[in-house]
This record gives C-alpha cells, structure tokens and sequence, in this order.
C-alpha cells in the first residue's frame, strides 16, 4: 500500500518528534554510556527520517546519506565512544554546571523558543518536512546547550553530534538533503572529530587524571 504524501508528512513529523525526545533523555542522564546510547538511538532515528524522505520524495541520494549514518553513527562512533569511556574508567557525571530540573526547564524554553523563529517561515514551504525545520532547530539548540552545560569531554562531545544530527535534520527538513558531495564531507569531518576528540580526551585524562574540561583553565605557558 502506498503512504499517501498527507501521512507521509505524519511520519516524518513523528521521527523527526522522537529525534526531538531523545535530546532531553540526553539531558536527563548522567551515565555517559547512557548518553552514548541514546545518541545512536537518536541517529537511527534519524536513518529512519532520511529514508523516509528518500522513498516519499524520490530523492535516492538520501538513501545513500541514511546508510552512512547508520553506519557512521549508530555503529562506529558509538563504539570509539564507549571505548574511551572504558580507557577513562569514568562512569557517571557527577558535576554539572547546569542541574538536571533546570536544564531540562531550559531545553523546553529552546524548544519553544525554535518553534517561535520557525513559524512564521513554515507557511511559506511546501515542502512535506516543512513541520520539522522547528523540531531540526529546537535540536541544534539543545545540542549547542549540551556543549554549555556538561563538564565531561564526552558529553560536550555527544552534544556536538547531536547538534549535528540537529543540522542534517534541518538540511533534510528544508531541501530534501544537501548535495550528496557535501554529505560526504560532513560525514568525514564528523568522524575525524569524532576520533581527534577521543585522543584528546585521553590526553585530557593523562594530564590531569580528570576529564573535566575546566581543568584546562589551571593551563600556564
């Protein structure tokens, strides 16, 4: 049975929700394994999205931009993640700059705040992923937040990847996909940083047997 382009819409609006949802789960947890995997929860979401896309539009280049991330962030950087983690024996963020209540009350404000700056723009769209542009946004701010709020090296990394799931989503939502030459960059430079950030956070562990990144303010030439 084919999905009427009306339903289609619903669909994409719902994984583009459970995107959405899995940021404030990201939020609420302090294991970084936790945080880890729900990043690669996120992303295949987020391979479902863009699939989703692909089939309903026709757009075949999404297909091959759904199969790199699934296989780039729901299997590999998931995996070096979680072997940093074991390298750096460290469990749980006990220290945050942001409390949990109150980072999850300001998410929600990033939230409305993204659908406020998107509604006027998503009645001039026609375009069936038009609903999620503010769903893209308010993920690009959480993921920014994220990047704010925690002390972990790990989990400012996790926030970044979700910021960046944040954009792929919004590319997704406003042009059916970037050029299929700019999501293979983006794809390489996301797993690059994805490993040059491993290595400097066992760096950072090495230097300072911690893994906060406010130790690197005691830093003296």
């Amino acid at each position: 049975m084919q999905i009427l382009p009306y339903n289609g819409a619903q669909l994409v609006d719902l994984c583009s929700a459970l995107l959405l949802l899995t940021c404030f789960a990201i939020v609420a947890q302090r294991r970084l394994s936790s945080c880890v995997d729900l990043f690669a929860l996120q992303s295949a979401f987020l391979v479902v999205t863009a699939a989703l896309v692909a089939y309903l539009t026709g757009n075949q280049h999404l297909y091959i931009a759904a199969a790199l991330t699934a296989v780039i962030k729901v299997i590999i950087i998931p995996l070096v993640l979680k072997k940093v983690i074991d390298r750096l024996n460290v469990k749980r963020e006990l220290v945050m700059y942001v409390n949990v209540p109150t980072g999850l009350l300001i998410c929600g404000g990033l939230v409305m705040l993204a659908f406020f700056i998107a509604q006027p723009i998503i009645p001039f769209g026609f375009l069936l992923t038009r609903d999620s542009l503010a769903i893209a946004l308010g993920i690009v701010l959480i993921g920014f937040f994220t990047m704010i709020a925690r002390q972990k090296a790990v989990t400012q990394l996790v926030g970044f990847l979700v910021l960046e799931n944040g954009l792929f989503l919004a590319a997704t939502a406003a042009t059916y996909g970037m050029p299929l030459i700019v999501e293979l960059g983006v794809f390489f430079d996301v797993l690059i940083a994805t490993l040059i950030a491993g290595i400097y956070t066992n760096r950072l562990q090495d230097a300072f047997d911690n893994v906060d990144t406010n130790r690197l303010t005691v830093l003296k030439e």
